[in-house]
């Protein structure tokens, strides 16, 4: 089987290898703090007995389950605790195939890459509905592209590249076209704490059968390293997640998990919205720049991405490589996330450089 494995490990290691100073601007790691509870929660754990540092159950701490079911107003059973959103994504996207219901996975142009790589992975055919220039996602296009065949639908909402938001009319429409076709809408949630509109609407506000839910602590509390992230399941579909969870992983960090319990609450609104303010003076740094530097750019509405498409310098891996070498600026390729932003270069505004880098691409384009 030939995987699809995503170009973000490529630039990384071609930026570390620069013979100058790169300004890495290729994953979403944020770089600022997380809460203060997270820490001492890590703290204090350090000192519990033996026994705390010994299998959690597989399907996540009872403590923090029931914390995250409090929260997104559902029952504990149905959540499972995993090592982060990107298990959480495999774990829907097989018990999505496995119902036998098809083979194909709906998936938007522009993609998060991992969710075609995930796809081939299980053994599942990709599909792609192309979103609009702002990245909106029409739910007639998708019913247009469902079929019988139609195992899952997959969004990102706010979303990874484009940055947008999808409203709820769209969420809605997405869950009735998932249940028309007896297919799972999966609504990856990751970015949920960074909606710049105020518009976020969950797919857990439509009650059915027919959606999971994934998301998880990395990006809202700035540990991406801790891993642990969540899936919300209808409660017909998580006792097989659970088997092949605990097949998988056996079960997620017990350290990690009981830090984000903590975290979860005693951390206030604030840290939040101190994050979301610190993202809006940065897009509008890095677009300010974009704008005298004569490209064409997305503004987003939520997540921390910021697209640019200079004139005659289309988005491929080679142009990524010489804004390395040449600007001192790492991007990601448009054509790592499909073929609609191939002209596209991607840039993920999580360091404090962001007005550096936006004076470099500025000069260099200049």
């Amino acid at each position: 089987m030939d995987y699809e494995t995503p170009l973000f490990f490529h630039v990384m290691e071609y930026a570390d290898a620069a013979d100058r100073d790169v300004i890495d601007m290729v994953s979403g790691n944020p770089d600022w703090e997380p809460p203060e509870a997270l820490r001492e929660g890590l703290r204090e754990y350090a000192d519990l007995e033996p026994d705390r540092f010994q299998y959690a159950p597989s399907a996540g701490l009872r403590e923090l389950r029931a914390e995250i079911a409090a929260r997104r107003g559902v029952d504990a059973e149905q959540v499972v605790v995993t090592n982060g959103a990107g298990e959480a994504n495999y774990l829907a996207m097989a018990r999505a195939l496995e119902r036998n219901r098809g083979n194909e996975i709906l998936l938007t142009d522009p993609v998060y890459p991992y969710y075609p790589g995930k796809t081939t992975m299980l053994g599942g055919t990709q599909r792609f509905v192309a979103t609009d220039d702002e990245g909106q996602l029409d739910p007639a296009a998708v019913r247009a592209a469902a079929s019988d065949e139609t195992a899952a639908i997959v969004v990102n909402t706010p979303n990874n590249p484009t940055g947008a938001v999808y409203p709820a009319e769209t969420m809605q429409e997405l869950v009735a076209v998932a249940e028309e076709y007896d297919a799972i809408l999966l609504s990856d949630e990751v970015y949920d704490h960074y909606d710049l509109s105020g518009t976020f609407a969950s797919a857990l506000e439509t009650d059915s059968a027919h959606r999971i839910v994934t998301n998880a602590f990395s990006k809202s509390m700035a540990i991406t390293g801790v891993r642990v992230g969540y899936a919300i399941f209808p409660p017909e579909l998580v006792a097989d997640a659970r088997s092949r969870h605990m097949l998988v992983n056996v079960a997620t960090t017990r350290p990690g998990q009981y830090a984000v319990l903590q975290a979860l609450r005693e951390t206030g609104p604030d840290y939040y919205e101190r994050n979301r303010e610190r993202l809006r003076d940065r897009v509008a740094t890095f677009t300010d720049a974009l704008e005298v530097a004569g490209a064409e750019y997305t503004t987003p509405s939520g997540s921390f991405y910021v697209m640019a498409r200079f004139e005659g310098y289309p988005g491929t891996l080679a142009n990524v490589e010489r804004l390395i070498d040449e600007a001192g600026v790492a991007g990601m390729p448009g054509e790592a996330f499909g073929d609609s932003r191939s002209e596209w270069l991607r840039f993920a505004l999580v360091t404090p450089r962001v007005e550096e880098a936006a004076e470099r691409l500025a000069a260099y384009f200049d």
